[in-house]
């Protein structure tokens, strides 16, 4: 069970939460990029592009939420790693269409970082989570 928490007189975010509470067991999911992890030897290829990537590391953290027992919406922190905050911001909406299509308009606490590189050489995008499953 988790509750958004909006201080008053804010203006109400876009895409992320400002804080939530939650109550449950915790689940702390490594940082992920968009390779199938299902291949023998997971790579990402040179021609996947940014949204690609994005939308197969979401993916990917909903698949270890839910080996864990819970859903998306049990998300509560994000934090996305990326390579190039423009390739972000670049494709806001398409960025926007694979978050609604893994987490539907839940919303957790999210943090964006861009960073130098990642441990993939091909990698634009990695995400951190952190769920709170009900007890």
């Amino acid at each position: 069970m988790s509750t958004v928490i909006q201080p008053e007189g804010w203006a109400k975010p876009s895409g992320y939460s400002n804080g939530i509470v939650a109550s449950g067991k915790l689940l702390f999911v490594a940082g992920t990029i968009g390779w199938n992890p299902k291949d023998a030897t997971p790579a990402i290829p040179a021609s996947m592009g940014f949204v690609e990537q994005f939308d197969q590391a979401l993916l990917n953290i909903c698949e270890v939420v839910r080996t864990a027992g819970g859903k998306p919406e049990h998300l509560t922190r994000l934090t996305i790693y990326v390579t190039d905050k423009q390739d972000y911001l670049g494709n806001l909406k398409t960025v926007g269409a694979a978050w609604k299509k893994h987490l539907g308009r839940h919303y957790p606490a999210v943090a964006l970082v861009q960073v130098v590189a990642l441990v993939d050489d091909n990698a634009r995008v990695e995400i951190e989570a952190t769920a709170v499953l009900e007890s």
